[in-house]
Order: structure tokens, then sequence, then C-alpha cells
């Protein structure tokens, strides 16, 4: 995401350009065609900078270091993916999310258990120790 905030004229000058999907204040999202002719070319020998400016792009609009970042981070999704990477949604498809509760075994479960236990007894200490300490606290206040 660029550091740029887009205005709206900036925004409608932006989708005019046909390699846009979408432009808002603050992300520009580029087609999958554009990025794969883009990763192409800059493994031809072309700069970034040279890429995005022969495609129709204002590097004064977008600045001047965002080719160079997109480039970089598309060149890794091609390596990892290859033009499919570009082309279906990845997003949360890397992620593992929260573990499945797997069956446990008893001795599992038990030390599960005795752990939980010694946690909420040393919690309970704890509390008991500040209530002591702010009842200590009151007396000291009212002499």
């Amino acid at each position: 995401m660029s550091k740029n905030i887009y205005n709206e004229f900036q925004i409608k000058e932006l989708e005019k350009n046909p390699n846009i999907l979408s432009a808002s204040d603050r992300s520009i999202s580029y087609k999958p065609e554009f990025k794969i002719q883009a990763v192409s070319e800059y493994k031809n020998g072309k700069a970034p900078s040279q890429i995005f400016i022969e495609h129709g792009f204002d590097l004064e609009l977008i600045g001047k270091k965002q080719p160079k970042r997109c480039l970089q981070r598309w060149r890794e999704t091609f390596e990892r993916f290859g033009e499919e990477g570009f082309l279906t949604e990845r997003r949360g498809k890397g992620s593992a999310g929260r573990p499945t509760s797997k069956q446990l075994s008893i001795e599992e479960k038990l030390r599960k258990a005795e752990a939980k236990i010694k946690f909420l007894e040393a919690e309970n200490d704890f509390l008991k120790k500040l209530e002591e300490l702010e009842r200590q606290a009151l007396k000291k206040k009212q002499f």
C-alpha cells in the first residue's frame, strides 16, 4: 500500500488507465494481466519505472518508488505461484487458522487441567495480596 492519499480527481485519473482494476484514496489495484506482463518485461531487462511509464502511469501521481515496490511484490508472487498467483484469490489460503481440537489422551488432559489449576491458584493468591495491599493503603490514608 502506498503512503499516498489520493483525492477524488486523482482516483478518477488513475481509473482511466486500462491497467487498473480500481483505485481508492489509499490504494491502487492493478489488473492481473498487467502484473504478469510487468514481471515478464522486468525479466527481459526493463526498469520498473520504465514499465509503468510505457503503460500510461504518471509517476508523479503514484509515486516514484511505487513501481519498484510493486515489481518486488509481484516477482515474489510469480516465483512462488506462477501466473496462477495473480489470477486466483490467495488471501487467507496460506494460513492454517486456529488448530482444530484434536483428541487429547487422558494424561494430556490431566496435565492441562493441573496446569490450569496452578495458574488459577496463583491468580487467586495474587488477587488476595492485592486486596490486602489496598486495605493497608486505605488505613494509612485514614490516619
